[in-house]
């Protein structure tokens, strides 16, 4: 036995119950959701990552909490089977899912794997050692968190890499949520709680989001979160769009949508200005530029922003320039790099190359800057 892969295993059982019923989440509706028919599906979907190691189930034991929390299951497929904690009632809570954490830690476990959704990741890190490998297989409503496997047979693919020895790295990823009562009021609050720690295999261990309305405004928020928080003394120019108008929301402040504003020390210093008087009121001063694309075309400078002239571009200097924009934006422009049309042909020269684009919180890619024509 000492030599068996330890695997810890939860399961929230009534993970997901409110999406097929239009609720927008489990959290604390779970008897609502049931009520209006809703099925638990959780034990399926762990089911099909288990699936993948039935070939192995004789090298590894599993350490689970009683009942439909993960015992079931598992001796319906034929592990071996340790039970560490008993679930305080047949309809079980975030508590259980803690208190199951808190238990498995007793043992020293090679993987702690859990079916849940964003709520389920969040009571996890809630009581999980910061030390311990952990993997999501995604069976809520909201994913949005970079914990899961893109799919539960993907959880289970990299479980059985696991278990044929091969080398996987490990990375922190964010455990994100949002509040589901706003959400079910059409509002989107995100917020980062934290990082667990996760098998690094991207072809099988999502991003942390990606894609559809609802979550390009829960991006939105998260790269307006990342750019507030990151925020020092300097003067912040702020570009044109809607990607920077998130910032200022953010942030609390009067934006222009089709214009450039400046902000320092999180305050709005002035609105709407002109190429002149930006250059006016930058002088001397540590600058930083939050620029964002155009859509479909990629420009980052010189369409719809002209106030930024190639003096204050030079004053700024290409280290300060943050780009922003979410990852769907990018994904649209099939390849094509970012392109800089400043009118000053020699600084769009100088603006080549690699940027780090803010595309959510703690979330970044590096995206070429070109012009196609030189």
């Amino acid at each position: 036995m000492a030599n068996k892969f330890r695997l810890g295993l939860i399961i929230n059982p009534l993970a997901g119950l409110g999406g097929s019923v239009a609720l927008k989440g489990s959290d604390g509706v779970a008897e609502e959701a049931l009520a209006l028919g809703a099925e638990p599906k959780a034990h399926l979907r762990m089911r099909s990552a288990l699936e993948q190691v039935l070939p192995y189930k004789e090298r590894f034991i599993v350490h689970t909490a009683a009942g439909s929390m993960g015992e079931d299951l598992c001796r319906e497929l034929g592990f071996e089977v340790q039970v560490y904690y008993q679930p305080h009632s047949e309809h079980t809570t975030a508590e259980d899912t803690r208190e199951a954490v808190k238990a498995l830690a007793s043992e020293t476990l090679d993987l702690l794997l859990f079916a849940g959704g964003d709520g389920t990741a969040r009571d996890v890190f809630a009581e999980v050692d910061e030390r311990q490998v952990v993997l999501g297989v995604p069976a809520g409503v909201k994913i949005h968190s970079g914990v899961y496997g893109i799919t539960p047979k993907a959880s289970g693919l990299v479980l059985k890499m696991l278990m044929q020895g091969e080398l996987v790295s490990l990375m922190s990823a964010d455990v994100m949520d949002i509040d589901e009562e706003a959400f079910r009021q059409g509002r989107v609050r995100a917020r980062r709680f934290g990082e667990m720690l996760v098998p690094a295999e991207p072809r099988y261990v999502q991003a942390v989001k990606m894609g559809g309305k609802e979550v390009d405004e829960l991006v939105l928020s998260d790269i307006a979160a990342e750019i507030v928080s990151e925020m020092d003394d300097s003067l912040y120019i702020m570009g044109s769009g809607s990607t920077v108008a998130a910032v200022m929301e953010e942030l609390g402040l009067e934006n222009t949508l089709l214009g450039v504003d400046l902000v320092q020390d999180r305050g709005l210093i002035a609105s709407d200005l002109t190429a002149q008087q930006l250059l006016e009121q930058t002088e001397n001063q540590p600058l930083k530029l939050v620029i964002t694309l155009i859509g479909g075309q990629g420009h980052i400078l010189g369409r719809g922003n002209q106030q930024l002239s190639p003096a204050l571009i030079r004053r700024v200097g290409k280290e300060n320039i943050l780009i922003v924009a979410t990852k769907t934006k990018l994904k649209a422009l099939e390849g094509r790099p970012l392109i800089v049309d400043s009118g000053d042909p020699e600084l769009d020269q100088a603006l080549i190359g690699y940027y780090r684009v803010v595309t959510g919180y703690r979330d970044y890619v590096m995206y070429q800057v070109a012009n196609p024509t030189e």
